[in-house]
């Protein structure tokens, strides 16, 4: 039974991405949204307790990447495809729209990056590309702060729907880039990480408290910047 309590918080993140995406289909964002942070918890969780049991195996490996495919793969992907479904098809009353469905090459990508992720047997402190977590998280904000209409950007994406291609196909670079990024691993972190990891804590309150949801999204650019700017060794 030990043996499966990191699998069963994995299986546990990919039931709340389930819930996600249903919600996401049925316009009722914030819940989705609870259920999108629940799998960030829960995928962190399921890695902290199986180094804490000091529990692994190929099998919890695959479930990590299959759950994380839903809940950061599917789950973003239909965030923009309910921005583009409302730029491109607010007048028809279907849930398809063909103008909306490029928004699951994000999904796409998203696997393809989890599928190399588990045959990279390479041990690394940094992430290679972003991570479908950091993916999601900023596609989130987005996707809240349209829904609010937070600075007009409900109204800029509905008008500009080039822009919601742009994104997707600017994050699905990201996650298969071989552009290095920091992992902020605070159990490899030393004196002088932790004191930036504290300090990204610190300006992601400061902007949740300021922007909203769209702070989450402003978080991830400023960690997007700061991995060009300084690379990980």
């Amino acid at each position: 039974m030990r043996h499966q309590i990191p699998n069963a918080l994995t299986l546990a993140n990919l039931f709340c991405g389930c819930c996600a995406a249903v919600l996401w289909l049925d316009e009722q964002p914030y819940r989705a949204a609870a259920f999108t942070v629940a799998s960030f918890v829960l995928d962190y969780a399921d890695g902290w307790v199986a180094r804490a049991l000091d529990v692994h195996s190929p099998l919890g490996r695959e479930l990590d990447s299959l759950a994380d495919g839903v809940s950061f793969g599917v789950v973003p992907g239909l965030m923009l495809y309910r921005l583009l479904m409302e730029a491109m098809c607010s007048d028809d009353p279907q849930l398809w729209c063909w103008a909306a469905a490029p928004a699951f090459v994000l999904s796409a990508f998203a696997a393809y990056r989890l599928g190399r992720f588990n045959l990279d047997s390479t041990m690394r402190s940094h992430f290679v590309g972003l991570s479908t977590p950091a993916c999601t998280l900023l596609v989130l904000g987005i996707a809240l702060a349209a829904h609010d209409n937070t600075f007009s950007i409900g109204n800029f994406f509905r008008r500009n729907p080039w822009a919601t291609y742009a994104l997707t196909a600017l994050l699905s670079y990201l996650m298969v880039s071989r552009i290095p990024m920091h992992g902020f691993k605070l159990s490899s972190a030393g004196s002088a990480a932790r004191r930036i990891i504290a300090g990204f804590v610190v300006v992601a309150g400061l902007l949740l408290c300021l922007l909203g949801p769209l702070g989450a999204s402003v978080v991830v650019v400023l960690y997007i910047a700061y991995s060009l700017l300084d690379p990980p060794a």
